[in-house]
């Protein structure tokens, strides 16, 4: 299959975690029997899902302190989704290259959204991955 349509399946995967309330596990397991994935394919899917479950609380104050006066709920699923997604690779996989990230990112926005997702997407990314790090307490300075 591929990275990008692996991580276009993550980033609906995501989304649909964030708007449906059912069991996560078995709306995980429905949409991997979806598509004919390989293990590498299934194994990034799983990971990503499971790694912005794990560190959601830390991806969303980053999203939240850079995306500059946007509280969480202003900003809309699909873009959050694209977001999380991509802080998780920027932060905490390493195999990633971070321009890779957040221009992936940058398409799925541009796909997926409205007009201005792509560049409000790419600023917040931009920003963490300057930073490489997931601000902890707020008091970091922006660069």
């Amino acid at each position: 299959m591929g990275r990008r349509a692996s991580r276009e399946i993550a980033m609906k995967l995501l989304y649909q975690l964030e708007i449906q309330k059912d069991s996560k596990e078995e709306q995980v397991n429905n949409t991997l029997e979806q598509y004919d994935l390989n293990d590498n394919d299934r194994e990034y899917i799983l990971d990503i899902v499971k790694g912005v479950f794990d560190h959601k609380e830390e991806i969303d104050r980053a999203i939240e302190k850079y995306s500059k006066g946007w509280k969480l709920s202003r900003i809309s699923k699909v873009d959050l989704a694209i977001l999380r997604l991509a802080v998780y690779e920027i932060c905490y996989r390493e195999d990633i290259p971070f321009t890779v990230s957040i221009n992936e990112a940058v398409e799925l926005a541009k796909n997926y959204s409205g007009e201005e997702s792509g560049s409000f997407i790419n600023g917040i990314l931009g920003k963490v991955a300057k930073l490489k790090l997931l601000p902890v307490d707020g008091n970091e300075n922006d660069g």
